[in-house]
């Protein structure tokens, strides 16, 4: 063995060897040393009789040698390395003064424990700056006034000890007080201050002070004195050399057995309370698991269960006892879809190649209940590294599993009906369309729309309305095909894809709905109200490039059933004779883009609520057109305005009064503002309300926009794009309709609106409709959770508008409330 490197060597020892590459890989980076190693004394004495080591660091445990003689060994000099070569133990468990003091014996430089590994490296300089070695003789101060006896003293024990004198106690004691003494050599005949004074003083101000009194024969009763009042020995005078020797060494280890003694008795104690302490602990800890509603779970390697708390009794019915032992697997229920296996979920963690893993499944129990629960696992590695176990925790998510299958079903059924939604026959006719392109076809679309419906609703009131309105969606889907998709996409409008399907087979469809509406009777309190249907049919072929073309051409016969009668079924044909009647009734439409062209437009305000005060929070304007000398509500010009696609202009035209409004009526306060997704989408809506706001010098926080659902889900990145703009100014964003689809439950985080409005239809009914209340006590929970207002509409009754409060909603209008009226009847 030859040195690798000129420069400087240290020789790191230890037993264990892991304990030995992390103290190797700390000095390496720490240090400027090239680091040799061994495991055993042998190995170690075989590096120090070839290499010039310049630091040595050693556990004290080694197979072969122990620490300390190593220690010696270096320092008899029969070694390569000088007999001063510094010496460093690390220690695995120690007390310290007696290991201090042991160090002391064995010339050790220095000594820390393994647990302060880290400040080995501040160890090394300091021990390399050390110009003596650990091993400095210890101080005794001799307080004799004959100078013959202290020089006796220092011939004596001066190889042991670094004397030094004094001639008086006044002197001695000064001394004293200045430095640090391993022992004191009182005499007890002083001049002026006598030796029970000084010992006094002494005891007073250090207790541990280990003091030698020396005494004449004559004075041995004043010695026990001294003893009895705190002295460690007494020698007489005069004195033999070896009798001073042995009271003096035995007295200088006074200390170290003292302090040793009283801090194994400390450990002791220390430890009995410990382990009072774990005990109590453990106790609470068990306690506290035993409360969680959680269950708290280990498993050993092979996924068998090793602990559990007591939430597991009360979740599966299942004792701790019978439970442990056995495999996790063999309390789950078995996949209900195919190619799924739980298991695998496991393998994962138990072959180490994750480290925690979160998924959800059905767990078994006692009750024969659907228990789905979510397991949260993750591998806790064992104290020595070689094995490992699984642990971590399972909840009941069942209500949380239902409340999800409701959510997705809603999210693609009408509420009222149970039928497919609008966004879901979108979805279905854009993927019947391309199945058409690709020569999958051809297929039909029909457009039905419920003929004089209005009458019914404006009759009877919503609620009968929404019963007639279910019961034929029950009588259509009798009648239908499994293939079939039948979804309703408005109030009373419906639509129906037929896969497959030529115009012939579609238009006898389409007759025999029309024949079964017909022959439907609706019953209330004795009246009978009759119901028909009129039906648009378009057939998918492939040849459009947007599906939605296909919806306007079913609109467009729809529009002809209308206009021929109703009660019957129409195919689009644009060659068709009734399309000139089509073009006189977009004569209407035509009108109606002039009016607004022309600014013939009114403002009706409704009053928003706050629910806990009944004070008006701000107002909805609600637009109105005036034409031919009458006003004409929105249910008769929007749906024109939309298919001509003029929305935007009426949106420009509202923003534009709404803000003037504020500014002529200022007990408005603050209005909401509706938008169409056309308008929202038109690039001129943003410098227009900027424009208008300084125009009119409106504070931007006065108003806020209204969006419905359906067009903020359109294009969520757009929205957030628009919406971002519009807080630029101040003004603020809600979602209108909120609910029609349910969508926007996976993407109402995403929209920065401060509110949302809560479907009238969910309102309506509130007080009877268990599914209603559900509904709504759901979207508040979720809105609330993302910290938006929710805000109810149709409130029509003092009962609605009182659940709505309980349920936390914040803000209702309705005509319970107030109907929309013209700013002259407000104020």
């Amino acid at each position: 063995m030859t040195q690798v490197a000129l420069k400087k060597q240290l020789l790191l020892v230890n037993s264990n060897e892991e304990r030995l590459q992390v103290l190797k890989e700390l000095l390496k980076s720490e240090t400027d040393y090239q680091i040799l190693t061994a495991t055993t004394a042998q190995k170690a004495v075989d590096w120090l009789k070839s290499e010039q080591i310049n630091l040595i660091i050693s556990n004290i445990k080694l197979p072969d040698l122990d620490g300390w003689r190593l220690a010696r060994l270096v320092r008899s000099g029969v070694l390569r390395c000088e007999a001063t070569t510094p010496f460093i133990i690390v220690a695995n468990t120690w007390c310290e003064h007696i290991a201090n003091t042991t160090a002391r014996e064995f010339d050790i430089n220095a000594l820390t424990a393994y647990d302060q590994r880290n400040e080995l490296p501040q160890l090394i300089t300091l021990v390399e700056q050390k110009t003596n070695s650990t091993n400095q003789k210890q101080k005794l101060l001799v307080i004799e006034d004959n100078p013959d006896t202290r020089h006796l003293v220092s011939r004596i024990l001066g190889n042991r000890f670094e004397i030094v004198g004094a001639e008086d106690g006044t002197s001695g004691l000064a001394l004293w007080s200045e430095s640090e003494f391993a022992l004191v050599l009182l005499d007890v005949m002083l001049p002026g201050m006598t030796g029970n004074e000084i010992l006094r003083k002494i005891m007073a101000e250090k207790p541990g002070q280990s003091v030698v009194i020396m005494t004449a024969n004559h004075h041995a009763e004043l010695a026990e004195e001294l003893m009895l009042a705190g002295a460690a020995d007494f020698v007489t005078k005069p004195f033999r050399a070896e009798q001073l020797r042995q009271v003096c060494e035995t007295a200088a280890r006074r200390e170290d057995f003292m302090i040793s003694n009283e801090q194994f008795a400390d450990k002791v104690d220390s430890l009995n309370k410990s382990r009072k302490e774990y005990k109590r602990i453990l106790d609470a800890h068990q306690h506290l698991l035993d409360q969680l509603g959680s269950v708290v779970i280990e498993l050993n390697a092979n996924g068998d269960i090793c602990f559990l708390n007591k939430a597991w009794e009360k979740l599966t019915g299942y004792a701790i006892d019978e439970s442990q032992q056995k495999s996790l697997l063999d309390f789950i229920e078995k996949p209900l879809n195919p190619g799924v296996y739980i298991s695998d979920e496991l393998n994962g963690l138990l072959s180490g190649s994750v480290k925690s893993h979160r998924f959800e499944f059905r767990l078994k129990n006692k009750f024969n209940e659907e228990l789905w629960v979510e397991a949260r696992l993750e591998i806790s590695p064992s104290q020595d590294h070689k094995s490992r176990s699984i642990s971590g925790t399972i909840d009941n998510v069942t209500d949380r599993k239902k409340a999800q299958r409701d959510l997705e079903y809603l999210a693609m059924h009408d509420a009222l009906t149970g039928l497919f939604n609008r966004h879901y026959f979108e979805t279905e006719l854009k993927h019947f369309s391309a199945m058409a392109v690709r020569g999958n076809g051809p297929h039909s679309l029909l457009y039905i729309d419920l003929d004089h419906f209005k009458v019914i609703n404006d009759t009877l009131g919503h609620h009968q309305g929404d019963a007639v309105l279910r019961n034929i969606a029950e009588l259509i889907s009798g009648r239908l095909r499994e293939s079939d998709i039948f979804s309703r996409i408005g109030g009373d409008e419906f639509a129906l894809l037929l896969p497959n399907t030529e115009q012939e087979t579609a238009l006898s469809i389409a007759e025999d709905i029309c024949q079964l509406l017909d022959q439907y009777k609706c019953q209330v309190e004795g009246e009978i109200f009759k119901i028909s249907g009129s039906i648009g049919i378009s057939q998918i072929t492939g040849e459009e490039i947007n599906a939605d073309e296909y919806m306007k051409q079913a609109d467009i016969a729809l529009y002809a059933a209308k206009r021929q009668g109703r009660n019957l079924a129409h195919i689009y044909d644009i060659n068709d004779e009734h399309s000139a009647a089509l073009k006189a009734s977009l004569e209407w439409a035509r009108k109606l883009h002039q009016a607004v062209a022309d600014d013939n437009l009114e403002l009706f305000f409704q009053p928003v609520i706050d629910i806990k005060t009944r004070e008006t929070v701000y107002y909805e304007a609600l637009v109105r057109l005036r034409i031919e000398n009458r006003i004409v509500s929105p249910g008769e010009f929007i749906p024109a305005l939309e298919r001509e696609g003029d929305m935007s202009l009426l949106d420009r035209q509202v923003v534009s009064k709404a803000i003037k409004y504020l500014k002529d009526y200022p007990a408005l306060n603050r209005i909401a503002v509706n938008l169409s997704a056309q308008g929202f989408s038109d690039d001129r809506l943003v410098p227009l309300v900027k424009d208008k706001l300084q125009q009119y010098g409106v504070d931007g926080r006065q108003i806020i926009f209204e969006l419905t659902e359906s067009a903020s889900l359109s294009n969520i990145s757009a929205t957030r794009r628009i919406v971002s703009r519009i807080e630029e100014l101040g003004c603020e964003f809600s979602i209108d309709d909120f609910g029609t689809g349910f969508s926007t439950f996976n993407y109402l985080k995403e929209l920065p609106a401060r509110s949302v409005k809560i479907d009238g239809s969910f309102v309506v009914d509130l007080v009877d409709n268990p599914v209603d209340q559900a509904l709504v006590k759901a979207i508040y929970e979720v809105a609330t959770a993302l910290k938006k207002k929710t805000v109810a509409e149709f409130v029509e009754n003092e009962e609605t508008l009182l659940l709505l409060q309980e349920i936390g909603v914040s803000y209702a209008q309705g005509y319970h409330i107030d109907k929309p009226k013209p700013v002259s009847e407000i104020f």
